[in-house]
C-alpha cells in the first residue's frame, strides 16, 4: 500500500498595505450621453447626399439645407415609451383592401392550400367536381381556390395590433 504524503505549506508575508495620500479629489462634469448611432447614421446621412467623391460638390445653398436637415434630425424628440394602443379591427368594404396588397401573398396561398389539403386527405368533401387532371389532395385544393370557392378569411394585422378581416372572394 502506498503512503499518502502530506502537502507542505508555505508561509508568504503578510502584504504592506501602501499609505494612502490624500489628494484633493477632482469633480467631474458629467459628460453628454453621446449616441454613437445617431451620430453614425448622420454621417451615413451626409455621405449619401453629398454623393461621394466621384460626385460634384454641393453648393452653398445646397450644404446650407444639408446641414439644415441635419441639424433637425439631431434635434428630433426621441420618444422613449409607446402609449398603450388596443388592436382594433378595420372594417373591410367590398373590393376595398386597405392592409397589404389586394392580392393573396404566396405565403398565404401555401398556407391556405395546405390546410384544405389537409382537411381533403382526412376525408372532408370538396367544394366542386373532382378535376380529372388532380392526382392529389393538393391539387383539388389549388383547384378550390383558384376559383375562391373555399370559405375562408384572411386577417392581416398591422405591427400595433389593428387587423383587417378579409374573405377570399374580395381578394383579386
Amino acid at each position: 500500500m502506498s503512503e499518502v504524503e502530506e502537502p507542505e505549506v508555505v508561509e508568504t508575508p503578510e502584504p504592506v498595505e501602501a499609505e494612502e495620500v490624500s489628494e484633493p479629489q477632482e469633480i467631474l462634469e458629467p459628460e453628454l450621453e453621446v449616441n454613437v448611432g445617431l451620430d453614425k447614421a448622420l454621417a451615413t446621412y451626409r455621405k449619401l447626399t453629398e454623393g461621394g467623391k466621384d460626385a460634384e460638390p454641393l453648393s452653398e445653398k445646397e450644404q446650407a439645407a444639408l446641414e439644415k436637415k441635419l441639424e433637425e434630425i439631431q434635434n428630433r424628440e426621441i420618444i422613449e415609451t409607446v402609449e398603450e394602443h388596443e388592436p382594433e379591427e378595420i372594417p373591410c368594404e367590398k373590393g376595398k383592401i386597405t392592409i397589404g396588397p389586394p392580392t393573396l401573398t404566396r405565403f398565404e396561398k401555401a398556407r391556405i392550400m395546405g390546410a384544405r389539403a389537409l382537411q381533403l386527405s382526412l376525408g372532408a368533401p370538396p367544394f366542386i367536381p373532382i378535376p380529372k387532371t388532380a392526382r392529389t389532395s393538393l391539387d383539388i385544393s389549388m383547384e378550390e381556390l383558384d376559383k375562391k370557392v373555399i370559405p375562408i378569411t384572411i386577417r392581416r394585422v398591422l405591427p400595433n395590433g389593428d387587423f383587417q378581416n378579409i374573405p377570399i372572394d374580395y381578394f383579386e
